[in-house]
């Protein structure tokens, strides 16, 4: 495929997941059937386009992803209780954005572990990150695919979520590029949301 021939695909694709993503936002009570459904659309096209990397052994990966998963959910926390000390509105709006939003039943835990997750790793890191090496260098390609992703989460309208999600996309779209692990990242991922909503949750909503 020439190289114009895989910018339109790119386009076309991250335009599919804005559109997508924002009837997803705007359909509050099916938001968990549309997201998983643009997920899994972004998974096909990861699939078809993308080009994921593993380059470590299964046992190193897993170490790595329980500990930067770990480590990305500490940073979250220390943010949020800073985030209370200094801006009280902006925790009352993540607690809104995860009341209307946030996983509530097993439901949308199982999509959120088997499906979303995955999902937001192959095509945000796997297809778009290695897409945008072809025109930028790997640390400006992992900001941009970041910023590119705090966008789509931005169509929920919840400003503090933005940065939130910018800064761990941030996080694994580099942990991604040092380490050259797709099962890495996801595991990282799987770790964090695990730790954020299921086994250690700060946020009540």
């Amino acid at each position: 495929m020439k190289v114009s021939n895989k910018l339109i695909v790119l386009l076309l694709s991250l335009a599919f997941i804005f559109v997508s993503t924002f009837f997803s936002f705007e359909e509050k009570k099916i938001f968990w059937h549309l997201y998983t459904f643009t997920l899994l659309v972004g998974i096909a096209i990861a699939i078809l386009f993308g080009k994921f990397k593993d380059e470590l052994p299964t046992w190193k990966y897993i170490l790595f992803g329980i500990g930067f998963g770990t480590i990305t959910y500490g940073v979250i926390r220390l943010g949020y209780i800073l985030l209370k000390f200094v801006d009280s509105g902006s925790v009352k709006a993540i607690k809104k954005f995860l009341a209307t939003y946030g996983p509530n039943n097993i439901w949308h835990y199982l999509l959120l572990v088997f499906i979303i997750v995955i999902g937001e790793e192959l095509f945000w890191r796997g297809y778009v990150q290695n897409a945008l090496k072809q025109y930028f260098s790997p640390i400006l390609s992992c900001l941009i695919a970041s910023i590119l992703f705090a966008v789509a989460i931005a169509l929920g309208g919840s400003i503090p979520v933005v940065i939130c999600a910018f800064l761990i996309s941030v996080i694994f779209g580099l942990l991604y590029e040092w380490k050259q692990s797709m099962p890495l990242v996801i595991v990282a991922h799987e770790v964090f949301v695990l730790l954020l909503f299921l086994i250690l949750p700060f946020i009540r909503y």
